[in-house]
Parts: structure tokens; C-alpha cells; sequence
């Protein structure tokens, strides 16, 4: 039987140090505002943790490691990187009013991290535990991908401080999700005197969407939307190019498969026009089989707690991916992920920190008795 006994934390140091995290800007993509926000992240982990964490320097932004020591056992992972611009603070700052905390990513998920961090303070030993706060996971972890596999594997069990799912509850399964950009080439010509002579791409793009479409498969959890398209230069010409931006969820790798082929089996419907394909599906699914174990000993810590399987995917597709027990959602309670409304409720924060304390503990319990 598990047992982890939950302590006292302050919430209001919490709150402080989620103000301090959330007041540092930190738009992926944006490699100053990344610096000054892994920076601080660092700061925040050796102050309350101890020991020192290593910015690591990379052409997506640095992330930051902390390793407290001896055998690794379990890896702690989020991210600092947000999806809001420079300048959404002045407009929307921090702000802690009926319970809730507001303001640009402290639900998604700065505000999981701050709870890890004071669940982990909590604990008499750390050794065994690592965190790795990523700097690009808003935009598809490209130059973070191989660290946090490598880390994961070397770890042998993940948890992941994504924000919780509806009511609270952890994410047990996740898609796999991914994009694809279609790209169409025809042929300008004067739209006026000579349409005929022209190949228009707007069109071909037309027949290309309602391809598309029609490679969903929902019944089994596959979706397949067109979500951003452009053609055309001027109103009196025939469009020479045109683009296609495709949202492609996944609940197998089957269908990761059969999608992928169908996307690069794409033909044009005009004489003359050419279609070429990027992209894929880059986060492979999360099955709930990868979070079992370590789902079942988050319900023995926190009986009341549910399990959900979401369509948004995380650095968790990779770990799970791997075969490495993963479990994610591990991070505030709140809601509003990417919009102006996002929020976190204060009241869990101290419950979240104490579970990702109990679930370091009996990790490394399992792996000491293995």
C-alpha cells in the first residue's frame, strides 16, 4: 500500500512565486524574453530546491535541468515558454481575486511548475528526482524533443505538469496530434483576357480542402480539419500558389500511419497543377496503457481523483511513446489554456503540490524495492 502524508504548504509563497514566473514574459520563439524567463525558473528551483539548475542553450530557447542527485528515478517535466506576445501582462496582469489566479499562462502551465517545485521542498530526500522545464513545447518541441527522451529514459517514469483536465482530474491518454501544410502550384495568368490560359491554384486548393476533409475518421477518434488557407495576389489575377494549414488529431498509430500516407497520396484535380506535402503527425498518441500504473497510485493518494483521455497532446506523446510510464496533467486546476480567460483556482494548489510529492515518493519507493 502507498502512503504519502501531505503537509502543510504555503499557498501564499505559491502565489509569489507564480507572480514572479508569470511577470517575466516568455512568448516562444522570442530567444530574450526565453532567456530572462529560463533564468528565472532557475533562480526559483536552486532557491527552493537546492543545488544548481543548468540553463541548456539551444535554437528553440535554453531550458533549464535540475538534478537533485544520486540514481534518476523520475523526471518532472513542464515548460516556461507561453503562448501570448509581448505585451499581454500590461493588458491582462497578474492578478489573485475570488480564488482565482489570473494572468498571461498560469494555468498552462507556469503554475504547475511552482506546485512541483513546493511539492518536491516538501519532501525530506529528492535524490533520484529531476525537472526539465522545456522552452519550446507551445511550438512542437523540436529543440527539446531528444533531451526530454533522453532524460525520460534514463528516468524510467514521467510526470508531466500540463494543467489538470475538466475538474480537476489527470490526463491519462492523450492524441497524437500533428500538421501538415499543402502547399498548391498553378499557373498566373490575366484573369480578365486570358482565365482560361492560367492554372488557378484557388480553385485546386478548393478541391484539396474537401479531399482533406474527407480523411477524418471521428467514429475512431481521428480528426482531420483545415484550419488556415491563402491564395492569390491581386482580383484580376489567376492565383499562381496557394497554401493549406491541416489540425490532424490521432488516437493510434495506425492512424497516425494511414493519415500520413494519405496526405503524401494527395493528387491534383487540374491539368497542370502540382501538390506538394509537409508536415506529419510530430506528437505520436499517448495510450492510456502508458499512464496505468502511475494512474492507479495517484487514485491511492488522492482517492477522489479521475482519469480522462484529451485531445491535445504534450511532451508526454514522446515519453509514453518510448514505453516510459508517464502521467500527465499533473499541474493546476484551472482552465482557459491559450485565451484571455485563463485562470487557476488557488484553493487546489496546495492538493497538486502534495500529489506530485506523494507520486515522487512511491516512485522511488517501487524502484528501490524492483
Amino acid at each position: 500500500m502507498t502512503t504519502h502524508k501531505a503537509v502543510p504548504l504555503s499557498v501564499d509563497a505559491m502565489i509569489e512565486d507564480l507572480r514572479t514566473l508569470v511577470e517575466v514574459e516568455s512568448p516562444s520563439r522570442d530567444l530574450a524574453a526565453l532567456k530572462a524567463s529560463a533564468t528565472t525558473v532557475a533562480t526559483l528551483l536552486e532557491g527552493r530546491l537546492g543545488g544548481r539548475a543548468a540553463l541548456v542553450e539551444t535554437e528553440g530557447g535554453p531550458h533549464v535541468h535540475w538534478s537533485a542527485g544520486g540514481d534518476p528515478k523520475v523526471l518532472i517535466l513542464g515548460h516556461h515558454d507561453t503562448v501570448f506576445p509581448l505585451g499581454t501582462l500590461e493588458r491582462r496582469p497578474f492578478t489573485v481575486e475570488d480564488g482565482h489566479a489570473t494572468g498571461p499562462g498560469v494555468f498552462d502551465m507556469l503554475g504547475g511548475v511552482v506546485q512541483a517545485i513546493h511539492g518536491l521542498a516538501a519532501l525530506d530526500d529528492r535524490s533520484g528526482v529531476e525537472i526539465l522545464v522545456s522552452a519550446d513545447e507551445e511550438v512542437g518541441s523540436r529543440s527539446s524533443r531528444a533531451l526530454i527522451e533522453e532524460r525520460a529514459l534514463a528516468c524510467g517514469a514521467v510526470l508531466v505538469l500540463e494543467g489538470a483536465a475538466d475538474g480537476g482530474g489527470l490526463k491519462t491518454g492523450r492524441k497524437g496530434c500533428g500538421t501538415f501544410e499543402v502547399s498548391v502550384a498553378g499557373r498566373a495568368s490575366h484573369a480578365g483576357l486570358e482565365p482560361a490560359a492560367g492554372v488557378n491554384a484557388l480553385i485546386e486548393a478548393a478541391h484539396q480542402v474537401l479531399d482533406i476533409a474527407e480523411l477524418g475518421r471521428p467514429d475512431i477518434g481521428t480528426t482531420v480539419t483545415p484550419t488556415v488557407a491563402a491564395a492569390g495576389t491581386l482580383d484580376n489575377v489567376v492565383p499562381a500558389a496557394a497554401t493549406i494549414i491541416v489540425d490532424v488529431r490521432v488516437e493510434t498509430a495506425e492512424e497516425k500511419e494511414r493519415v500520413e500516407s494519405a496526405f503524401a497520396a494527395l493528387a491534383p484535380h487540374l491539368d497542370g497543377a502540382e501538390i506538394t506535402v509537409q508536415g506529419g503527425v510530430g506528437r505520436p498518441p499517448m495510450p492510456e496503457s502508458a499512464s496505468a500504473e502511475l494512474f492507479a497510485v495517484a487514485k491511492r493518494l488522492l482517492p477522489g481523483i479521475e482519469g480522462m483521455a484529451v485531445g491535445g497532446g504534450s511532451d508526454g506523446n514522446f515519453t509514453a511513446a518510448l514505453g516510459v510510464p508517464t502521467l500527465d496533467g499533473l499541474g493546476a486546476v484551472g482552465g482557459g489554456a491559450h485565451a484571455d480567460h485563463e485562470y487557476l483556482v488557488v484553493d487546489a494548489m496546495a492538493e497538486r503540490a502534495n500529489l506530485v510529492g506523494g507520486l515522487v515518493n512511491a516512485i522511488r519507493h517501487t524502484a528501490r524495492s524492483a
